[in-house]
């Protein structure tokens, strides 16, 4: 771990502050936070911010296998994690692994861990954060295994594993949390500015020079809209966002 100390810590901490500053969508920031544990031989993480009610879904960005990810959330595994349990209880910083089982109050605990190991999910360093402006969230960095170069690596920098979570934490927050939602629909605030733009006769292009995004990428975001509201064309994803803000002040 020694090429990440000092100065090349410093470039990788900035130039993961530099990708987060321009992330709009879950991607992004999963690219942003995928490529700095990559630089630090940090393995996989995931962030995973609890919902305001039983009824939404968890925000989860990370770069776990998709797979168990699915499985996770299918099987509302948030509610029984004994990591995230942990998470809810302190604020601060945290490891677990094989003794963490000590904590476990239920068979289904164990089975959740049991399952988490086989995609090779055994060992974590994990952040709360209790912002006081929403519901608690969580990132963890994890790995198969208690490998020394991980140990030392928290050991030696878990305050900027922390710093780092922290603004992950503040940047999903601002860009991702403040999607607009309807019936169980959500969009990212880059598809609603797509969408306002078009609204006012705006083509991708126009739209792309207003954001300073390419065409293409404007384009894009106007037809991931579209699929998710059901529609066939742009103007009815438009009429459909209009008609929910109505009923939304109303």
């Amino acid at each position: 771990m020694g090429n990440t100390a000092g100065p090349g810590l410093h470039r990788i901490f900035q130039n993961f502050i530099d990708l987060l500053s321009t992330a709009d969508d879950p991607q992004d920031f999963s690219k942003a936070m995928a490529d700095t544990a990559t630089a630090l031989d940090l393995s996989c993480f995931a962030y995973l911010a609890l919902p305001r009610s039983e009824k939404e879904e968890p925000r989860l960005v990370s770069t776990y296998p998709s797979r168990w990810t699915a499985h996770y959330l299918r099987n509302r595994y948030q509610t029984i994690d004994p990591v995230i349990k942990e998470a809810l209880q302190t604020s601060e910083p945290f490891r677990w692994g094989i003794d963490f089982r000590a904590k476990f109050t239920s068979m289904a605990q164990q089975q959740l861990f049991d399952e988490a190991a086989q995609f090779g999910i055994r060992v974590g360093f994990t952040v709360p954060m209790h912002d006081g402006h929403g519901p608690v969230a969580a990132l963890t960095f994890a790995t198969d295994e208690a490998r020394p170069r991980f140990e030392h690596f928290v050991d030696t920098h878990g305050r900027v594993l922390q710093l780092m979570a922290m603004y992950f934490h503040a940047q999903a927050r601002r860009k991702l949390m403040n999607e607009f939602g309807v019936h169980g629909i959500r969009l990212s605030r880059r598809e609603i500015e797509c969408l306002k733009w078009a609204s006012r006769g705006k083509s991708a292009w126009e739209i792309g020079c207003i954001l300073g995004i390419s065409r293409n990428t404007a384009a894009s975001y106007l037809e991931n809209a579209k699929e998710k509201l059901g529609v066939r064309t742009i103007a009815q994803a438009v009429t459909y966002l209009a008609a929910a803000n109505k009923r939304k002040q109303n």
